[in-house]
């Protein structure tokens, strides 16, 4: 087929055509349960998702069982006097129940809250008090984590016959739902009016909110259609967890936006789980973070020489891919891999394009505005630069119709200047539409893939009784694009030592998560600070780069 032009297609955008696909409108709102759903109910055969359980069982829901089921649980929501407005979170792994409750809590015009299963209590008090969640589904291998959580809304179990007994007094939730008629009118929200309740990883203090308003939707499509390039035919499989944006946003919203059938893996990410998934269900279109492939890529020795796969495309969000990765893609995965950009707060807004033909394609490059966007550098005194030069990566909003980002839930930072959103992201112009990123102008760290705020780190280390002082960076590692790395200063009266170290890691896999505990801790006698007592995490930054070259050349 004839692939469109980027720069025409670009130039002569509207979202117009977008809203036209859409079963609701601008003028009257959205319910995105409507258009990820019962826009494609009406063929019984057509399968929304496709489950992998980890114990290797297949399950399937079609988008008519997904209609049926989805009124189910917007009924039971409803019962119980939630609806619109009101914030309905899920702390459960990739299963059918996950999806059922997604998109019940959107039919019911209620805000979806995700709660990544690897969060700690901290982090799970932190965000229902903050949402004034007013119900949490979850299952036994989860649930002990709310036990220190407080101010836990009321909690809904899945597979509860499975659960401590313990947990008796918790709504059992396939007891409670399957009861409820399987009929539901799906409730439009208006066009600003949030249906995602999101929080950003942090970067200086807490997780700050993000309300997504519904008209994201006529985004997240432009990004599915043309960046990820998906097309009618394609099993579609998005590696990223829903418990993040670009997981619920592209794996959940997105594939079923457009009408194609989504999977989910339920195992933890393997090189040998993703060759058995893409194999299995035949995956044409493929996305997942750098972390991902260059698992893959290290992992190379498990496929053979003649293995082929049938992925037409790939893709790739969170960090640049470098040359290396890429052309191990191209040679063992068999097709193209594009670079895309984009935040939890602004969704996609760069990327190369799968469907649309571009003058140039950059290797490591996140590539040219989306449609519907512009994306800008900028210098210090907030002027666009000239090519080869470097700034701060911005969004012209004014000229951006697809921009939906309203400002952070809670007024937690003014985050727009002017015309502008700053993403606090660096970058080169290369003064043809195209950027390439070069870091972060704060301490945000990006290990494998999740972006964690050294802040709740540095915190959660504070709260052992040992800890005088912490401070935490990223420090480069070639599978993981970054490890976290913890520098501690201990209390008189304890003794730094492996079994302390254990401790810590372990505290903070508890409260935080366990993508965000120090894989690497340095017990200091002080910290470099500033004559004001500000920690110079560049120097520590710089140490742990040299730490890492030493290693490398070695």
């Amino acid at each position: 087929m004839t692939m469109q032009n980027y720069q025409q297609y670009y130039d002569n955008f509207s979202p117009a055509d977008i809203e036209a696909l859409m079963l609701g409108s601008l003028n009257d709102g959205f319910n995105i349960c409507e258009e990820c759903v019962d826009k494609w109910a009406a063929d019984p055969s057509l399968v929304a998702l496709r489950h992998e359980g980890a114990d290797g069982s297949s399950t399937q829901l079609t988008f008519k069982q997904l209609q049926e089921k989805s009124s189910q649980f917007a009924n039971y929501l409803a019962s119980r006097g939630i609806g619109k407005g009101d914030r309905v979170a899920a702390l459960l792994p990739r299963t059918p129940e996950l999806m059922v409750v997604i998109m019940g809590t959107l039919r019911a015009g209620a805000m979806y809250q995700p709660l990544f299963t690897a969060f700690g209590s901290g982090a799970i008090e932190y965000r229902v008090q903050q949402a004034s969640t007013q119900l949490l589904i979850t299952d036994p291998n989860n649930r002990s984590k709310l036990d220190e959580v407080n101010g836990c809304p009321p909690v809904l179990l899945v597979n509860k016959a499975n659960a401590d007994a313990k947990y008796a007094s918790d709504l059992d939730f396939a007891e409670q739902v399957n009861a409820m008629a399987t009929v539901f009118t799906p409730v439009r929200v208006g066009k600003d009016e949030p249906f995602l309740q999101m929080f950003t990883s942090g970067t200086v203090g807490k997780s700050k909110g993000v309300a997504v308003p519904t008209r994201a939707v006529l985004s997240f499509y432009v990004y599915m259609k043309f960046a990820i390039g998906l097309e009618p035919d394609d099993n579609f499989w998005n590696v990223a967890d829903p418990g993040w944006a670009y997981g619920l946003y592209y794996a959940v919203v997105g594939p079923l936006l457009l009408g194609n059938t989504t999977h989910f893996c339920e195992a933890g990410f393997t090189p040998e789980t993703t060759y058995a998934m893409i194999t299995k269900y035949n995956i044409t279109n493929f996305a997942a973070a750098p972390t991902a492939y260059r698992m893959l890529m290290a992992n190379d020795h498990i496929l053979g020489a003649d293995d082929k796969f049938n992925v037409r495309v790939a893709s790739s969000a969170g960090e640049p891919l470098n040359p290396e990765v890429v052309g191990w893609i191209e040679r063992r995965l068999g097709c193209p891999v594009m670079d895309h950009y984009g935040q939890t707060e602004t969704g996609m807004t760069a990327c190369n394009h799968h469907n649309l033909a571009q003058s140039v394609v950059r290797i490591g490059s996140m590539g040219f505005s989306m449609p519907g966007y512009k994306v800008v550098a900028l210098d210090n005194d907030y002027n666009e630069i000239p090519a080869n030069e470097g700034g701060q990566l911005a969004v012209d909003v004014e000229n951006s119709p697809l921009f939906f980002f309203q400002g952070y839930t809670w007024n937690e930072k003014n985050p727009f200047y002017g015309k502008y959103y700053l993403t606090g992201d660096v970058v080169t112009s290369h003064g043809d539409g195209s950027f390439t990123f070069t870091g972060r102008d704060d301490d945000i760290i990006t290990t494998a893939g999740y972006r964690v705020g050294p802040a709740d780190v540095e915190s959660t280390l504070l709260e052992h009784e040992s800890v005088a002082e912490s401070a935490v960076i990223g420090k480069p590692d070639p599978k993981r694009g970054s490890i976290i790395k913890a520098y501690v200063v201990v209390k008189q009266g304890y003794t730094p030592n492996e079994e302390l170290k254990e401790t810590l890691q372990e505290l903070v896999r508890r409260r935080l998560s366990t993508h965000a505990f120090p894989r690497e801790i340095d017990f200091m006698d002080e910290l470099p600070k500033t004559p004001s007592g500000k920690i110079q995490r560049f120097i520590l930054r710089q140490q742990a780069r040299d730490e890492a070259d030493s290693v490398t050349t070695n």
